[in-house]
């Protein structure tokens, strides 16, 4: 009985992974606290080891059971302020944008949404110019140098996760002091388009994107497909494990273009959130002083 009960974990998760197109295995993790994003994957200090050539598949899962749209602490989405505060992102753009839904039977749920990071990627196959790609590890990027300002991306992306800079963007002083790379998109450059990173390169230093770690309920977990761990930096999990026990699902699935964003369902119980109470603090860009000439426009 339990040889049976082991081969049908075993199937089940064969066909887990074959329908979400993720392959690879997963590795068991243990609980921990306060883990980087580094030591979960193996590496020393912050920058990754030379011998370590391994490409990396980077994710996401969201557990919405763990999201009340920062209710509990009285605030704005920290998911969403701390992304602005590090990226230096342009008014009023939101990066992770945390949505309210209507629940079936009443009620509602706060569901954030970055840039989904589709492997079939709408926005890189109608790009121009090539100004939008996807790097190696599989990184939807936008290189503002190279982009033209058609907007094309944005008509194609079916997740509305695209801005565009329509001025002078209205960013501090200090962003201006910045190197700009695609991998942060620091300082923005008027008439291009920006998005959610990723924050592929804090990931590739062993650090937690900004939005993982300005949850002050750990609801948003990160990690790699190669290895099959995710860490929300309170905890480590089996992420395909993780994801297949908790019937994760991925946003508007049926268009074919396999996100490597995940959602567990729910609606913020286990922080004690009811579903009937619904509302959030609006976003507060922090900038106190922003460049000369500097505009700020509405979506």
């Amino acid at each position: 009985m339990a040889s049976m009960r082991g081969l049908r974990e075993v199937v089940a998760r064969r066909r887990f992974l074959k329908l979400t197109g993720l392959g690879g295995a997963g590795l068991a993790a243990a609980a921990g606290a306060a883990v980087p994003l580094g030591r979960l994957l193996g590496r020393s200090g912050t920058a990754r080891a030379a011998s370590d050539k391994r490409l990396r598949r980077w994710a996401m899962v969201i557990d919405l059971r763990k999201c009340d749209g920062c209710q509990s602490v009285g605030k704005a989405p920290q998911c969403t302020e701390a992304c602005i505060e590090g990226h230096y992102v342009p008014e009023p753009m939101q990066w992770i944008q945390v949505y309210e839904f209507p629940l079936e039977g009443g009620g509602t749920q706060f569901i954030p949404a970055p840039c989904q990071q589709c492997q079939n990627s709408p926005c890189t196959n109608v790009c121009p110019v090539g100004a939008t790609f996807q790097t190696p590890e599989g990184v939807v990027l936008i290189d503002q140098n190279r982009c033209i300002g058609c907007r094309i991306c944005m008509a194609a992306c079916p997740y509305d996760r695209r801005f565009f800079n329509w001025g002078t963007p209205p960013q501090p002083p200090e962003a201006w002091a910045m190197k700009y790379m695609p991998e942060h998109q620091t300082p923005a450059q008027r008439g291009t388009v920006m998005k959610c990173d990723f924050c592929a390169d804090m990931a590739g230093a062993g650090r937690l994107p900004y939005c993982a770690q300005g949850c002050p309920n750990h609801a948003i977990y990160y990690g790699d497909l190669e290895e099959g761990v995710a860490t929300n930096g309170k905890e480590v999990v089996d992420l395909f494990r993780f994801l297949s026990e908790n019937a994760a699902y991925r946003l508007k699935e049926e268009l074919g273009t396999k996100p490597r964003v995940f959602y567990i369902p729910g609606y913020g119980q286990s922080v004690g959130r009811d579903p009937r109470q619904t509302g959030r603090k609006a976003t507060v860009w922090p900038w106190k002083k922003v460049t000369k000439g500097a505009e700020t426009w509405t979506r």
